[in-house]
């Protein structure tokens, strides 16, 4: 389960300073809490602009902090992060709403979009705010007309809540052999070669990478299912196509004709799930702050799961 701070849960609703210093350090003891069951709270860079008495900007306000606490909130919020909004992430064109409120470019957003995709993710909110309530729901929308999916995201603003939360929650990944084994059990779709992970061996752990895998999993999860009774690709299939499949800016493409013939050796690969046991897997997902690829099978076809063959450091490398 990944946990995101709330950002919209600090509005400037405190009249004082002091309620804001009350209210700020119970949100850094909830990270703290996170942290000591392994567990990252990512925040989004926006966090830092907020204002949470009115006309106040968040530096500011921590600015009356005592050091110590000074020093903690404002290494989390401007420089050690992580940031959510750093990763690959939810279009800003995406259509989120909650409570007929579009928020898309939130931290609510990005937990609902994870939870969609399969990847469970919660909020920590600041207390007093608007967002003591839980769970969240959350619209994910295709157009004006079309619900995609509605997805409801347990929201934490207790330190006692949180820790039962934690207590019953499955544990986070913390190798990548634990990683295969997680994805194996969550995507059904998706069908994981025996030594597919074998290429991230030697290379060091990265939960942030780690979690973003695992939505980029997610998203090829769902697409592998986005076919109706006559095995034809629905509208939603068709949507997933033109946003992350499509353009430069895509999650997943094909290598370019002269990377095949170039690293034709390496982007072959052999496993009996794949037609005739040998293929050459161009298609793959990536990752803007890691070089970490996923390579897969194509096309996608209905009644049919994927075979992920490949996860590891980019293999077109010249």
């Amino acid at each position: 389960m990944d946990l995101f701070a709330n950002e919209r849960s600090v509005h400037h609703q405190f009249q004082d300073l002091s309620l804001f210093r009350e209210a700020i350090l119970r949100l850094a003891d909830l990270r703290r809490i996170a942290r000591d069951w392994g567990r990252e709270v990512y925040c989004s860079r926006e966090m830092a602009q907020v204002e949470p008495v009115r006309d106040v900007p968040m530096p500011k306000a921590i600015q009356r902090l005592s050091h110590p606490e000074k020093r903690a909130v404002m290494s989390w919020m401007t420089r050690a992060g992580p940031f959510w909004d750093d990763y690959d992430r939810h279009g800003r064109d995406e259509w989120l709403e909650c409570d007929g409120e579009v928020v898309t470019d939130s931290a609510v957003a990005e937990a609902a979009f994870r939870s969609i995709h399969g990847c469970p993710s919660g909020l920590i909110s600041a207390d007093p705010s608007a967002w003591t309530r839980s769970p969240v729901r959350v619209t994910w929308r295709v157009d004006d007309y079309t619900v995609g999916q509605s997805v409801d995201v347990e929201n934490w603003w207790d330190q006692t809540a949180l820790l039962g939360a934690l207590e019953s929650a499955a544990p986070s990944p913390t190798s990548w052999d634990e990683l295969h084994e997680v994805a194996t059990r969550r995507f059904s779709r998706l069908l994981f070669c025996k030594d597919c992970f074998d290429p991230l061996k030697g290379l060091p752990f990265a939960s942030g990478a780690a979690s973003h895998l695992g939505v980029l999993l997610g998203i090829l999860d769902r697409f592998a299912g986005c076919f109706d009774e006559s095995g034809r690709r629905t509208s939603e299939g068709h949507r997933l196509v033109e946003q992350y499949f499509t353009g430069d800016s895509a999650l997943f493409s094909d290598s370019a004709d002269s990377e095949k013939r170039q690293f034709r050796r390496q982007l072959t690969f052999r496993d009996e799930s794949l037609p005739d046991g040998i293929a050459i897997c161009g298609w793959h997902g990536k990752m803007k702050r890691h070089t970490i690829r996923f390579h897969f099978s194509w096309p996608v076809r209905a009644n049919e799961r994927v075979s992920v063959v490949y996860v590891g450091p980019k293999i077109t490398k010249s």
